[in-house]
């Protein structure tokens, strides 16, 4: 407990240091920039200092290193912010300061956005879900962007046409995990609800489902056709693609993103079903505070921290002359098992899912 006397000084020094694990002398040297300190702990100390919302002292304030863009779709999918979050304080820690550009309806497009922070002589940008993810969109823009001498680095998307560091989860192989999953529960008709087909990543989840539905459930890829529906990745775009999915006789849908899981729960729930008693669901990024749903969500766990990490340092290799290979680094999700899937009801009713 500290005596009520105590000065607001002697306070803040012990809540840093309470936050920091370390002595309120050792806070003292670091904040007085007095040697004797190693590199972790006063980094311990600073981060301390930000989370408890001080301000730092000036001669601790680090100078930038040179702005660097980060341009995302949206900010309403978690997934983007939680992007932002990686990647701002990789940037950071690095000694860059992160600007953040989102698009939003009716408002900047990527290219204005691009233009804006050229101008403003940014070190180098990252674009999340950008228009190279489009397998429709005019790639020379980037080739343009080139030629400005700003390097880039891109997540969620590829082409061959760009020469650049690519970051991607491996969507093909999401779609095996979630397939083999849903089908060991004894479910045999699967549902996919993805976005527009002219997206790359989604064109892989096609692929991958296709494929997984035929290895693991024998089914011809024409009939796994019958089983995908293209909406928006929102809630309501999941709705609109599980409610036909469900009617078609679906007892188990996989989604493209959180957000069109927790539509297809809600589709479900509107026609008198049950999740997962009735219709098992399966989302997409592990989103921020999916683990709370009603019911829990499962899952595929799309790896943000080790892929915005691994943008910034190819970014960062590109700034400092070195570049990283102009090739597409592919990282590997996981299967988040909750509460949104469960057996087939046929399973749990004791008969056999074949017919037999």
């Amino acid at each position: 407990m500290r005596p009520v006397g105590s000065s607001p000084v002697t306070a803040r020094l012990a809540d840093i240091a309470g936050q920091a694990g370390v002595s309120e002398a050792t806070v003292s040297r670091v904040l007085n920039g007095k040697p004797g300190v190693s590199a972790t702990t006063r980094q311990s100390v600073l981060a301390a200092l930000d989370l408890l919302g001080y301000e730092r002292p000036v001669r601790l304030r680090q100078r930038s290193a040179g702005l660097v863009g980060l341009i995302t779709p949206e900010l309403e999918n978690p997934i983007f912010p939680a992007f932002a979050q990686v990647i701002g304080q990789a940037l950071t820690r690095q000694g860059y300061t992160p600007v953040l550009a989102t698009q939003t309806p009716g408002g900047s497009t990527e290219d204005e956005l691009v233009e804006m922070l050229v101008e403003r002589g940014v070190a180098g940008i990252i674009f999340v879900s950008g228009l190279h993810a489009d397998s429709t969109a005019d790639m020379e823009r980037y080739e343009r962007l080139h030629g400005q001498g700003v390097p880039f680095a891109l997540i969620n998307g590829f082409s061959d046409k760009i020469k650049a560091p690519f970051i991607s989860p491996d969507d093909r192989g999401a779609m095996r995990l979630a397939v083999t999953h849903l089908a060991a529960l004894g479910h045999e008709k699967i549902g996919l609800a993805v976005g527009p087909k002219r997206y790359v990543p989604v064109l892989r989840k096609i692929e991958g489902f296709l494929r997984s539905m035929e290895d693991v459930l024998h089914l011809p890829p024409e009939r796994g056709e019958e089983l995908i529906r293209h909406s928006l990745y929102t809630l309501e775009g999941g709705q609109a693609a599980a409610t036909g999915l469900i009617e078609d006789g679906c007892t188990a849908i996989v989604t493209a993103s959180d957000m069109m899981a927790l539509g297809a729960i809600r589709a479900a729930r509107e026609q008198g079903l049950s999740v997962p008693g009735d219709v098992s669901v399966v989302g997409f990024d592990d989103s921020p505070l999916i683990a709370f749903t009603d019911p829990p969500l499962t899952t595929i766990r799309q790896p943000v921290p080790a892929m915005g990490q691994a943008a910034v340092r190819a970014l960062l290799e590109e700034i400092g002359g070195t570049p990283a290979p102009h090739s597409e680094f592919v990282f590997l999700p996981e299967l988040v098992v909750r509460g949104s899937t469960a057996a087939a009801v046929s399973v749990r009713d004791g008969q056999n899912p074949s017919g037999g």
